[in-house]
């Protein structure tokens, strides 16, 4: 069995437990606070082999990434 089957059997044992709304915030935030962690120690670990610095990043926030529409293709 994979790691990824053994989490899948582990999230539904815990999603099993959850009674309300409330209870399912609070697992939801428990996610996403756990994957921010992971997040936080990659781009931790890119500043210390110095991949990026100050200046990348002030590039990313000038970065315009939105993606472009184009409604005339998708009509029909």
């Amino acid at each position: 069995m994979s790691y990824s089957q053994i989490a899948q059997m582990e999230l539904m044992n815990a999603l099993n437990c959850i009674k309300s709304e409330t209870e399912l915030n609070e697992f939801k935030d428990l996610v996403a606070h756990f994957f921010a962690l992971k997040a936080q120690k990659a781009i931790d670990d890119l500043w210390e082999k110095g991949v990026i610095n100050e200046n990348t990043i002030n590039q990313w926030g000038a970065e315009h990434m939105r993606t472009p529409y184009r409604y005339a293709s998708n009509r029909s």
